[in-house]
């Protein structure tokens, strides 16, 4: 029986939505009525990230500058590097995922349940196809590159059809949070989409001037730049997302609606440290807990051996995510908490209010990441199929370039809506019989309560 439809369900979401009061009422303001100061140890903390992240950024401008320009130099002396084979290619398809970042993340906000569903269908395939540009490519490489995106593809697909059941809950939760967006998104969005472009055209010289030479020496180069260029990446996503998620968290947890824009002049002001600390450690904890989960499910409980290691390695995960999660952002921009403790705070909260088993089962942060995938995908089939067909050499590396910063390009233009979310979970779990939600969440909660009982 499909529990979505189950009438007693639906009996019980009447029942709570009659419970709730509706508030109507919008009260402008400039600032949250808490504020917690942080210790000292979490200030210097937060200095030292932001010190860090500054000054990495400043070194790596320099590389990159010293790069280009030495890497053009060479190009006019020699023929082993043609700049208007490289960089046409990997420009455009830059290019194009912003254009198509900005018109997706549109898409969701007006068909999300429509947008859920078709990128857990066709990012697999996208991916695939990507794949196979790679095995077409023919170079070691490109089989390696090839070969891993086929079997993420189809990975994808068994993955889409064992959560096709939490489609439903996830179209509402993402429709119900961000329905009404704050003021200026759009306009955010743009800003940040258009200073992703920048920067990553801005690394992509660079990584041309390393290639051009293309020494040892240079292939140190490149890394050192992707990886202040994925740095980069995340604390602009983030910083739109804490700014977003205290907008929204006000609106859910108290009815009133801050000023856009002041709340992003305070992320930049005071934030920046906690937010370059989150985005250091969210992506590698985050990866090491989807790991965990996916060797629990392999490892099962028929080997002894395996199963105790599984068990352990989720522990460690569990332990891990407690201090470094995404909800997090919404403490550190509301009450201006250090990331740590403002992590542990809202994991804290999701275990009292019995949260943690709806949190695991969100598709939510699933969907933005498959986006993420699906628009990276499109970038590096653009770029990789136009230097097949120009300079093949070239093929390899301007696809895996264009594909990663298409997946980051998407998930900035996204950031809004995940932000939202997050802040309607943590409002939620704050006061779970405010006026200001449905029944969305409780019904959820009964749904899996049945399915677990």
């Amino acid at each position: 029986m499909d529990r979505a439809r189950d009438p007693n369900l639906q009996n019980t979401g009447k029942q709570i939505q009659e419970q709730r009061i509706q508030s109507t009422a919008i009260v402008k303001v400039q600032e949250p009525s808490i504020k917690i100061e942080p210790t000292v140890g979490g200030q210097f903390l937060r200095k030292l990230f932001q010190i860090i992240f500054y000054i990495q950024l400043f070194l790596v401008s320099i590389l990159v500058i010293a790069l280009t320009i030495r890497g053009l130099i060479y190009a006019g002396n020699t023929d082993r590097f043609h700049p208007r084979k490289w960089y046409p290619p990997l420009l455009v398809s830059i290019a194009s995922a912003g254009v198509v970042s900005f018109v997706w993340q549109s898409i969701t906000f007006c068909y999300p349940s429509n947008a859920i569903k078709s990128v857990f269908w066709f990012t697999p395939l996208l991916t695939c196809a990507l794949g196979v540009l790679h095995v077409l490519i023919g170079s070691p490489l490109s089989l390696a590159a090839g070969t891993i995106a086929i079997v993420s593809g189809v990975i994808q697909s068994l993955y889409a059809c064992w959560v096709n059941s939490r489609f439903d809950y996830a179209s509402k939760i993402l429709a119900v949070s961000t329905s009404v967006p704050p003021a200026k998104t759009t306009a955010f969005v743009i800003v940040s989409i258009m200073t992703c472009l920048a920067y990553s055209s801005f690394s992509v010289a660079g990584i041309g001037g390393a290639t051009a030479t293309g020494t040892g020496l240079d292939v140190v180069f490149i890394v050192v730049i992707l990886l202040s260029f994925t740095w980069s990446m995340q604390v602009i996503k983030n910083m739109l997302y804490v700014t977003i998620s205290r907008v929204r968290y006000m609106t859910f947890a108290c009815g009133v609606d801050t000023n856009t824009r002041s709340a992003f002049r305070d992320t930049v002001k005071r934030l920046v440290g906690s937010v370059c600390i989150g985005s250091a450690f969210v992506p590698v904890i985050g990866t090491i807990r989807g790991s965990a989960r996916a060797v629990n499910l392999v490892a099962g409980e028929n080997d002894e051996f395996l199963f105790s290691c599984a068990d352990c390695y989720s522990g460690l995960a569990s332990t891990l995510i407690t201090y470094g999660n995404r909800w997090g952002f919404v403490h550190v921009g509301v009450y201006n908490k250090g990331f740590i403790q403002a992590s542990a705070d809202t994991w804290e909260m999701f275990k009292r209010a019995e949260l943690i088993t709806l949190i695991d089962s969100d598709l939510t942060g699933v969907f933005c990441f498959l986006s993420g995938v699906a628009v990276g995908s499109i970038s590096g089939i653009i770029g990789g199929t136009w230097e097949l067909i120009i300079h093949k050499t070239y093929a390899t590396e301007v696809s895996i370039y264009a594909f990663l910063i298409g997946y980051f390009m998407c998930r900035i233009a996204l950031a809004w809506k995940q932000a939202s979310v997050s802040a309607y979970y943590v409002a939620y779990a704050e006061n779970p019989q405010s006026a200001q939600f449905d029944a969305t969440i409780p019904v959820r909660l009964e749904q899996l309560h049945r399915f677990q009982v």
